[in-house]
């Protein structure tokens, strides 16, 4: 696999899984497949998990990881093409990405969205641009349109706590007090189009995500009617994407309670505002796979890392 920046990038995610699972009960079986190479990790945005986990996969693997936070310890770049450099950026990507390849044998990204304007955020630009100039593999660790570690996070921890064949996977709406990105809910309905589950999408009205995105998922704007029988219940808050980046609604209603998941497992991608997007009954409660998660971020990474360097 040359790159990986999107759940699209996974030809059969069952496979994938089962891999993935097997990387769980040993991690250290493939210890020397890294050996000698370099991980560079560049954040333009802030990351916890991201950026723990993605570090102890390469270090299962035998890589050594190099992490910058570019924003704050590199020289402000450039992206765009012809530009005239008399302002506050001092290096352009033409010649950052080729430095970086020359240093880091997979390149790792995680660039948020302006959640300004639609159009530039949906053409990936630093994303890209990493992928159009560096010449080794690049992978997404979040970018402004997907976030595919997770995703395919999220698919493993479903596959290891299903009860059923065909589980109902429900992607909920939450409130929150800041505008947030597409990008965790995008690469969790990719995910989901590729399983064999029941899958839903439930959010105000005003907040339906792309249509590029969703296909012909059934969404409700009723979340109690999309609730019901529902073995998974993912919350995520997401802002406008038809009055793109606008926060319209933020009613506490949507709030995920004990008696809203009925029977259900709660899962998050992290970090969760305590009694604004789910209460605290939720949270601390056995439904709750937030934890699991967070744990087999480690094993998502590992996964993708390994199939790069099995083709390096």
């Amino acid at each position: 696999m040359k790159n990986y920046t999107s759940i699209n990038d996974i030809d059969n995610i069952n496979s994938w899984i089962e891999e993935a699972k097997e990387i769980k009960v040993n991690p250290l079986a493939n210890k020397y497949l890294g050996q000698n190479k370099t991980l560079g990790l560049l954040f333009f945005n802030s990351s916890l998990r991201t950026r723990l986990s993605t570090q102890k996969a390469a270090l299962n693997l035998g890589m050594d990881p190099i992490v910058m936070n570019v924003s704050g310890d590199a020289w402000g770049i450039e992206f765009g093409d012809g530009t005239v450099m008399n302002g506050n950026t001092a290096e352009h990507i033409k010649e950052a990405a080729q430095v970086v390849s020359q240093y880091c044998d997979v390149i790792a990204v995680r660039a948020f969205p302006s959640l300004t304007d639609k159009e530039k955020d949906e053409s990936e630009q630093v994303l890209s641009s990493f992928v159009e100039f560096a010449s080794v593999p690049i992978v997404s660790m979040e970018s402004a349109t997907g976030h595919p570690l997770q995703g395919l996070t999220d698919a493993i921890t479903i596959s290891e706590n299903a009860t059923k064949k065909k589980p109902k996977v429900v992607l909920s709406w939450a409130p929150h007090i800041k505008s947030l990105p597409h990008a965790v809910a995008n690469s969790f309905t990719q995910a989901m189009q590729k399983m064999d589950v029941d899958f839903v999408i439930t959010n105000p009205e005003g907040y339906n995500l792309s249509p590029e995105i969703t296909k012909n998922i059934p969404i409700y704007h009723n979340q109690e009617e999309a609730f019901k029988d529902a073995d998974f219940v993912y919350t995520k808050n997401w802002s406008s994407y038809d009055d793109y980046g606008k926060v319209l609604n933020t009613d506490p209603n949507w709030m995920i309670t004990k008696e809203k998941l009925g029977n259900a497992k709660f899962m998050h991608c992290l970090p969760v505002r305590r009694n604004v997007v789910v209460e605290d009954a939720v949270l601390d409660s056995e439904s709750s796979l937030v934890i699991q998660q967070a744990n087999n971020r480690t094993y998502a990474a590992q996964l993708v890392l390994k199939k790069i360097l099995e083709d390096l």
